[in-house]
Formats: C-alpha cells, structure tokens, sequence
C-alpha cells in the first residue's frame, strides 16, 4: 500500500514539474535580434513599368521592368522618400538614355552590372547609401508588333525565346555531384 501512494506521489511531483517547465518556456521572452545584415535591411517592392523603346525616331518596343529594393533600415527611418518615382527615373535612364541594353545583340546584357548601377544612381540621387540590394524581379522585351499583334487578338506564332540570362546548370544527383 505504501509503495502504491509513493508511486501516485511520484507521478504527481512529476506531472507538475513537467507543466511549470512548459509554461515557463513557453512565456520566455524572445531572444534579442542580433545584429546580422538581414535586421538590418528590410524590403522595399517596386512597381511594375513599361518603358519605350525609341530607335531612329520612332517607338521600336517597350521594356516591362518591376524591380524592388532591399533599404537600409536606418537610413531610411523616419524619412519619406519617393522610391517607386526614382526608380521609375532610374530605369528609364538606364534603359534609354545609356542605352545598357542592346535589343540586337542580347548576350551582352549583364544583370550584375545593371543593378549595381540602379544601386548607384539611386544612392547618389538620394545622397546616402539608402539601397544595400537591388532586386531585378521582371525585365522583358516586346516588339511594337507583338504588342499590335496581341492587341488585335490575332495569334501569332512566336520564335525561339532569347535568354537574356542563362541558366545555371542543374547537378545531376545520381552522379554523385
């Protein structure tokens, strides 16, 4: 009989040591941030714009872009900046006053070196080093006649896509790489 209450006695001592450790991590307060880079930056969307390409006078095509931004938190605490309208003058500066991209030659397109200028433009025209990343969601191309064609609901067959960036190769799993 005595072995029988020391059990229930046990158990009990048990049960509510095993509940009070669990409600008291549970409540534990969350640990502090630490200060890696991603605390540090935050993201920032971009809209999506349609830019004209003009060639000898008149429009050629148009660029579809969306890019979104990763800001220095601090820089930009407190501050009211117009992102979506410098970015939108960041592109069309890029893409058609310095002409970066080349729709007749498209291999020669670097996207590193397209966004780390975005990232420099837009900090010098902020005046601080408010973009820490650029991020290029969309850029594509459409030709004055694609878009006629799709506007008059006419199909028309399409040509073999350009990449504009190669894909990486895939690492076979089966041979060991």
């Amino acid at each position: 009989m005595i072995k029988l209450v020391l059990t229930g006695v046990w158990v009990c001592v048990i049960t509510l040591a095993a509940v009070y450790m669990s409600v008291t991590l549970a409540t534990a307060p969350a640990p502090a941030p630490d200060q890696s880079k991603q605390s540090l930056v935050e993201l920032v969307k971009g809209e999506s714009i349609t830019i004209p390409v003009v060639k000898d006078g008149a429009v050629s095509g148009y660029f579809l872009g969306k890019l979104s931004f990763m800001v220095n938190k601090e820089m930009v605490k407190g501050a009211t900046l117009p992102l979506t309208e410098m970015t939108t003058d960041a592109l069309f500066s890029l893409l058609v006053g310095n002409k970066m991209v080349d729709i007749a030659n498209m291999k020669s397109f670097d996207p590193i070196a397209f966004r780390d200028m975005v990232k420099k433009d837009l900090n010098t025209s902020l005046g601080g080093e408010y973009i820490d990343q650029v991020l290029l969601e969309q850029l594509d191309y459409l030709s004055k006649e694609e878009v006629a064609a799709n506007a008059s609901g006419q199909p028309k067959k399409t040509g073999k896509p350009v990449n504009v960036v190669p894909p990486e190769p895939v690492k076979d799993a089966a041979a060991g790489g």
